[in-house]
């Protein structure tokens, strides 16, 4: 097995709120290898971009506090100085933002803010990186390199903006990048353009991604493995095919359940019954699904769900799996559903 580039282990991540702090992010753990994707997948507010901030500790540390291990290359990145931290950012481990507008300088052109994460980390000549810049900038699929590098994001449409982001992202040649919803906000062309581009450079330079989405779907072409998350935790981690093929936590199958499909002849898309929980009025002494299977008896579940091997590679939390069935919208036991 490949040594992995970043090890996650029992990471918790909690904010403060009132004068007491709450787990966002509660004990997760998994690893990335080099030349992996793994992607981590889950609603809003399961914890997902919680997660990647917390890797690149870019949350306020008045409001924050990280626990447990996140071991770059075995170093603990969690107890390094933020001056140490700040080589690491870009350089070792880049990030793709979800919104591109929010993320880019509205003031700075498209090249000076490629050449800006060039300047931190590198000695280039101010020539060298113009043109280590406009190589980027091909890199990415832009088509005319040399224009761009001039424009503000604003000139930009969103899947240009998204590929500047990849370019700062893998300027300083990485070996994680991190993705968080890169393909929020555009359409379905884009969104597989981006995907496909992610894909070419990760087989191109054999870095780890760590790619975060809310939609299965994106993930099925494109990851190795896949860590489905719900309200903080982990509840199912297994390679792309065990997950596709025999996905076990009733929220994976959930998810999995609610994705369109033009093979199956469904009559009705499968909704989730209710949201995920507040990190403040979340019950961590149970099962934190049962509330959206209530059909389920409790005596299904585990107190206090542990994570448990059920093939090689292959974790799922909690029972309830071995007892989860699906309801039509009559409260009908389903019997012939994909999942």
């Amino acid at each position: 097995m490949k040594k992995p580039i970043l090890q996650i282990e029992n990471l918790t991540t909690s904010f403060k709120i009132k004068d007491k702090y709450y787990m966002a992010v509660d004990h997760v753990s998994f690893s990335v290898s080099e030349n992996e994707i793994v992607a981590v997948v889950g609603e809003s507010g399961c914890g997902k971009s919680a997660l990647a901030l917390s890797i690149m500790r870019l949350h306020n540390n008045q409001r924050t506090k990280i626990e447990g291990e996140i071991k770059y290359k075995e170093r603990n990145i969690v107890s390094i100085t933020e001056a140490q931290m700040n080589k690491v950012r870009g350089k070792d481990i880049g990030i793709i933002f979800q919104e591109p507008l929010t993320a880019l300088n509205p003031l700075m052109t498209v090249g000076d803010q490629i050449e800006e994460n060039l300047t931190f980390h590198t000695k280039l000549s101010k020539e060298k990186k113009r043109l280590r810049t406009l190589e980027l900038l091909t890199q990415v699929g832009i088509p005319f390199p040399t224009r761009t590098y001039k424009q503000f994001p604003h000139e930009l449409s969103g899947g240009m903006r998204q590929r500047v982001m990849i370019s700062i992202a893998i300027a300083c040649n990485p070996s994680l990048v991190i993705a968080d919803e890169p393909t929020t906000a555009l359409d379905v062309t884009i969104q597989a353009q981006i995907l496909e581009l992610l894909q070419s450079i990760q087989k191109e330079t054999k870095m780890g991604i760590i790619l975060i989405t809310h939609d299965l779907s994106v993930v099925a072409e494109v990851a190795d493995r896949i860590v489905v998350m719900y309200a903080g935790q982990v509840v199912e981690i297994g390679t792309v095919k065990q997950i596709f093929a025999k996905p076990l936590h009733p929220y994976t199958r959930s998810l999995l359940n609610s994705i369109p499909s033009a093979v199956t002849n469904k009559q009705r898309l499968h909704v989730i019954e209710g949201i995920v929980p507040s990190i403040v009025n979340m019950n961590r002494d149970s099962c934190r699904f049962s509330p959206r299977i209530p059909w389920i008896p409790r005596h299904a579940h585990e107190e206090s769900p542990e994570l448990h091997e059920v093939a090689p590679d292959h974790l799922v939390r909690c029972t309830c799996y071995k007892h989860f069935y699906f309801q039509d919208h009559r409260g009908v036991k389903i019997t012939n559903g994909i999942t």
